[in-house]
């Protein structure tokens, strides 16, 4: 992955991803997340009776934002990526909760279930490398 990309989501603590209903309707939400980057993998964790939850277990398609933490209004910097969202018995997300919880502890106090995100698109918009730059990673398959 570029490293770039790899120190802006590193830097940052928080995701929003989109899911979507039996409808094609979408539906956003908010979350902490962690990240393995040299498998393209993001963890969040969440409560098990979320909707969001309910239409991952449906379609677990996924699409997601990043924006750094501190915004500049000047200097216009975040990430958009595409995903599917792993069964918690894939073997990619064996190790999801000690990663998670490694990067937020205090997750460990809050119930819920850690889920895993396989990664496989990023497109990133950088304004400070020059007005609109976009580096974009693809998964290999």
């Amino acid at each position: 992955m570029n490293k770039i990309i790899t120190r802006f989501l590193q830097k940052q603590t928080c995701a929003t991803i989109c899911c979507v209903d039996e409808q094609a309707k979408p539906w956003c939400f908010s979350c902490f997340y962690a990240l393995k980057l040299e498998e393209g993998l993001l963890y969040f964790k969440s409560s098990e009776d979320s909707r969001h939850a309910a239409l991952m277990k449906i379609n677990p398609v996924i699409a997601g934002a990043i924006l750094p933490d501190k915004l500049n209004a000047l200097l216009v910097k975040g990430v958009q990526f595409e995903g599917v969202a792993l069964d918690a018995d894939h073997p990619l997300a064996e190790q999801a909760s000690v990663n998670y919880h490694k990067k937020h502890p205090m997750g460990l106090a809050i119930p819920g279930e850690i889920w895993t995100i396989q990664i496989s698109h990023i497109k990133m918009t950088d304004s400070t490398l020059g007005f609109g730059k976009k580096i974009t990673w693809k998964r290999k398959d």
